[in-house]
């Protein structure tokens, strides 16, 4: 075991050098992505759940739904109660949206990292919209339609903003 051990060791310093680079929380923080997905698809056998290939139009919506949760969880001031133990204020980073910095060591700096990239969280979103449609498919596509239409009005929001811009000068 020590073997093992001393060989993860030596790799993390290889690999990060003077940098601070939680590897082992990063590789906790996948095992409880696998083990849970894991968990969900015998959840699904057992249960007899259709695992049906996804459809365009589920795929639509799981592809928008996921863009804005990711931003939602990731970005959003009202979301910022759950990311604080993670993550420290750094002003704002576009439309309605916050930057943060991460904080801590170890697991806490591995989530704060996960919790504050749109791009990491839309991994969990993404799988967490896949097992809804296996387990409350109707559920899940009215909160990915809403999810869409949030998204599509903040599009909207976006686009008036420029216009009413280049109509004043």
């Amino acid at each position: 075991m020590n073997t093992v051990v001393d060989t993860a060791r030596r790799q993390k310093e290889q690999y990060a050098g003077d940098a601070d680079r939680p590897l082992g929380s990063y590789l906790a923080t996948l095992a409880v992505y696998g083990t849970t997905t894991a968990a969900l698809a015998l959840l699904a056998r057992r249960r007899g759940a259709s695992l049906r290939a996804v459809g365009l139009r589920d795929l639509a919506l799981m592809t928008v739904t996921t863009h804005k949760m990711s931003r939602l969880m990731s970005k959003d001031p009202v979301t910022s109660p759950l990311r604080a133990p993670f993550t420290r204020y750094a002003g704002t980073g576009g439309p309605a949206e916050l930057s943060e910095e991460v904080r801590g060591h170890g697991a806490r700096h591995a989530v704060g990292e996960l919790i504050t990239c749109p791009f990491c969280m839309s991994q969990w979103v993404a799988t967490a919209y896949a097992a809804g449609l296996v387990f409350a498919p109707e559920a899940t596509r009215l909160a990915g339609a809403t999810m869409t239409a949030v998204a599509g009005s903040d599009w909207l929001q976006l686009a008036y903003a420029r216009l009413q811009r280049s109509a004043e000068g």
